[in-house]
C-alpha cells in the first residue's frame, strides 16, 4: 500500500507536536508495517528518501499566509497521483489531501492535531486568513473517509465541531514517544551553561508563546511559589507581538521580586531540551487547549512528573496522583478555552505546583511511574500499527 503523508513540518523543519508526530509515524510505519510511505512537506529541499518538499510559487511573498499555504498545497497535488491513500496533517496540508481526493478519487484520511474552531485567537495571527484556514479544515474533515483524533477528548471535540461526520469515520490513535531519544540525562554542566542552577528545585515549561499554551497564567502562578524554586521557560515563536509583550512584561515583573527566572527564547537542540527537562523537579503544562500534548510524553519519558491542566487530552496522558497532577479548570464555551475564573485557576496551578516541587521524593516516584507509563502505552510502533489499521479499514470500506 502506497500512502502519501502530507504535512507542513518535517525534519529538519519542525516547530511543534504535529511535525514530531509525522516524522515518528513515518519511521514507524516503514519499520513496523508494509506501508510504502511518501512524505510531501513544506519547506526547503530535503535529501531523505521518498520525501519531497514544496514551496509557494513565485509572487506570493506578500500574500496572506493562509493564501500562500493553499498555493503550496496545490503544488503537491500532481505528485500524489498513483497513491492508494492520502493522509494529511493539520489544516496546512488538508487542502492538498482534499483536492487529491476529488481529482484522483483517492481515500483521504486526516489527523486532527488541533481544531480551528477551538483556536479563535489564530485570527490575531492570520487575520482574514483564519476564515480561510477554518474553511479548509471544515471542507477536509467533513468529506474525509477517515478522521483520526489524537485523544478521546479530541474525538469529542471533532464530533461537536463537525456533527455531520459519521461516528464510524472517527478513530482515536494517540501520539507516541521515541523512548530512545527521550530518556533521562543528568548533565549539570550542560544546564549551567544555559543559566540553570541544577541544585535548585525547578519547574520547567517548554512551548510556543501562544494563547493555547497558557504561559501568562503560569507566570502569574510563579509569583506564589517558594522563593527557592527556579522557573525555566523554554518559550519562543510568539504568535503575535501583543502576546510577546504580555509575556515579557510578566517575566520582567517576576524578576523584580525573585531570582531564578530563566527564559530561553531560542530554539534549543534536542539534546539540550532533554537535559533541561531532566533537570526539572516538575514539568508544567498550563495549556487552555491541548488535544494531547507530546511535551508531556517527552517529560514523562525523561522520568519527570507533569503538572497539567485538566483540559483536552492532558488527563488521558497524565495519571493524576500517579505520574503527576491535574489542575482543575472551568472554561468558557466560546472556543477560546479561557478560564471562567482566571484568578482561581492561577491559585490552583500555584498550589498544585507547590505540592509537587516541595516533595522531591514524591516527585521522583511520579517521574519513574511516568516513564513506565509511556513505555507501556505510547510507543510509536504501537501507534503505527493502529494507524495502518485505520488505513485498512478505510480502504475496505471503499
Amino acid at each position: 500500500m502506497r500512502v502519501d503523508l502530507l504535512t507542513k513540518e518535517f525534519p529538519p523543519e519542525i516547530y511543534g507536536g504535529a511535525g514530531v508526530h509525522v516524522a515518528e509515524l513515518t519511521t514507524a510505519l516503514r519499520a513496523d508495517t508494509d506501508t510504502d510511505v511518501r512524505v510531501r512537506a513544506f519547506g526547503a529541499e530535503r535529501d531523505a528518501d521518498n520525501v519531497s518538499s514544496y514551496r509557494a510559487p513565485a509572487g506570493m511573498d506578500h500574500a496572506n499566509p493562509a493564501v500562500a499555504t493553499l498555493a503550496t498545497d496545490l503544488q503537491m497535488v500532481p505528485d500524489i497521483d498513483g497513491a492508494d491513500l492520502v493522509h494529511s496533517h493539520t489544516w496546512y496540508a488538508n487542502a492538498a489531501g482534499r483536492v487529491a481526493q476529488l481529482t484522483y478519487g483517492l481515500p483521504h484520511v486526516v489527523t486532527a492535531h488541533s481544531l480551528e474552531p477551538l483556536r479563535p485567537w489564530k485570527a490575531e495571527q492570520l487575520g482574514g486568513g483564519y476564515r480561510l484556514s477554518s474553511w479548509i479544515e471544515s471542507e477536509a474533515f467533513t468529506h474525509a473517509d477517515g478522521v483520526i483524533a489524537v485523544s478521546e477528548a479530541m474525538r469529542r471535540d471533532i464530533a461537536r465541531a463537525y456533527p455531520s461526520i459519521d461516528e464510524d469515520r472517527l478513530h482515536v490513535v494517540y501520539n507516541g514517544i521515541d523512548l530512545d531519544d527521550w530518556r533521562r540525562i543528568d548533565d549539570a554542566d550542560a544546564v549551567r551553561a544555559l543559566g540553570i542552577d541544577p541544585e535548585r528545585p525547578t519547574v520547567v515549561f517548554v512551548g510556543r508563546i501562544t494563547r493555547q499554551k497558557g504561559l501568562p497564567y503560569l507566570l502569574r502562578a510563579v509569583a506564589d511559589l517558594p522563593a527557592d524554586v527556579q522557573v525555566v521557560l523554554c518559550a519562543g515563536a510568539p504568535d503575535t507581538p501583543e502576546i510577546l509583550q504580555e509575556v515579557t512584561s510578566l517575566v520582567d515583573d517576576l524578576r523584580e521580586h525573585r531570582n531564578g527566572v530563566v527564559w530561553i527564547d531560542r530554539m534549543l537542540s534536542h539534546d539540550e531540551i532533554v537535559r533541561v527537562v531532566s533537570a526539572a523537579t516538575v514539568f508544567v503544562c498550563p495549556s487552555v487547549y491541548e488535544p494531547l500534548g507530546i511535551v508531556n510524553l517527552e517529560a514523562m519519558a525523561c522520568g519527570v512528573p507533569v503538572v497539567g491542566t485538566g483540559t483536552g487530552g492532558i488527563p488521558e496522558v497524565v495519571a493524576d496522583g500517579l505520574t503527576g497532577r491535574i489542575v482543575p479548570i472551568d472554561q468558557a464555551t466560546d472556543g477560546t478555552g479561557t478560564p471562567t475564573d482566571p484568578d482561581r485557576f492561577v491559585r490552583d496551578l500555584a498550589g498544585v505546583l507547590r505540592e509537587v516541587v516541595e516533595d522531591p521524593g514524591l516527585a521522583a516516584l511520579m517521574g519513574r511511574a511516568g516513564r513506565m507509563r509511556v513505555e507501556s502505552e505510547f510507543t510509536w510502533s504501537r501507534i503505527a500499527v493502529q494507524t495502518r489499521a485505520v488505513y485498512d479499514a478505510v480502504l475496505a470500506g471503499q
